[in-house]
């Protein structure tokens, strides 16, 4: 296979990942429906994952040998926010959710510049002026503070937290193959579902067992398709690719999501909360072309000055 074609199956696999990932609401809510709420469907759903990826990692066990630990537990903390994620999209509105959940680079742009220290392209604070002005209008009901007013939309916050903390990490210090990565991802996914089930214990409704046969097809469905073969790819299609066509094309996610949600779940926002919308896809945007700058622009010469 050619360079070309690799970068082409490349973003074709980061594309497809994002419009399943856009899909992600319709296995999880229908684990709620069918009696699982709250945290429990997740939960069911990275077990499955899980149990798929042991047998795998442990007769691989050799790459955790040399793993740098500090990307492992950045892995977690990114399995950490998918978990927040799943959940937030049973408790609250699909869009809503995906959109918080983009507010990812508000949150990379601040803990890089005032945690970690490190400086950032001046365009980055115009992402942050697009995300917080997004967030107004997307949580600002009727002129009252943009605050989450659902468990669905604070869990969405801070997966969009969570995933700007693990991220760098990962890009920074993350080693691990892509089926370990995953592994890890699922770990992390439910240490974050024990905590949320501790905070708000939602036991199964109704009569669940035995479960009907879609609940266990969605149930291997989400597990085999969303949480292993997706991630898999896009750890492979990443190292192919550069991180702001990574970015650009993952948003398919957002497009999928939103329609769909309209579409097969009833669900609608207001003008102000589409204008916010727009606003955060826009820094988020904004934040992908940004980085494609920085690495365009010129090294400074000896002195100082940029050189040419």
């Amino acid at each position: 296979m050619t360079t070309a074609q690799k970068t082409l199956l490349a973003s074709a696999l980061v594309a497809a990942a994002g419009c399943l990932w856009g899909l992600y609401w319709v296995p999880v809510r229908a684990l709620s429906a069918a009696g699982w709420p709250g945290a429990l469907g997740s939960v069911i759903i990275a077990v499955i994952a899980g149990v798929l990826l042991a047998p795998v990692v442990g007769f691989r066990r050799f790459a955790w040998r040399r793993a740098d630990r500090v990307g492992v537990m950045a892995t977690a903390v990114g399995g950490s926010a998918f978990m927040l994620y799943s959940v937030g999209i049973v408790e609250a509105r699909v869009a809503v959710v995906i959109l918080l959940f983009y507010l990812t680079p508000v949150w990379t742009t601040l803990l890089t510049r005032f945690v970690f220290g490190h400086a950032v392209h001046p365009i980055r604070y115009g992402v942050i002026v697009l995300g917080l002005f997004g967030l107004f209008l997307t949580l600002g009901r009727g002129g009252f503070l943009p605050l989450p007013q659902r468990a669905g939309e604070w869990y969405a916050l801070l997966a969009g937290l969570f995933w700007s903390l693990g991220s760098i990490g990962i890009s920074t210090r993350s080693d691990l193959p892509a089926i370990e990565s995953t592994f890890v991802f699922v770990i992390g996914a439910l240490t974050t579902a024990l905590v949320l089930f501790g905070i708000d214990p939602a036991l199964p409704l109704g009569t669940i067992w035995p479960p009907a046969a879609t609940t266990v097809a969605w149930a291997i469905a989400a597990g085999v398709f969303w949480w292993i073969a997706s991630m898999i790819a896009l750890v492979w299609a990443t190292s192919y690719l550069e991180p702001a066509r990574v970015g650009i094309l993952l948003m398919s996610e957002v497009l999928v999501g939103v329609i769909s949600a309209a579409l097969f779940a009833g669900e609608t926002m207001s003008g102000l909360q589409w204008a916010g919308g727009v606003l955060l896809i826009s820094a988020a945007v904004l934040d992908v072309v940004s980085d494609r700058w920085v690495v365009a622009a010129p090294p400074p010469d000896a002195n100082g000055a940029n050189a040419g």
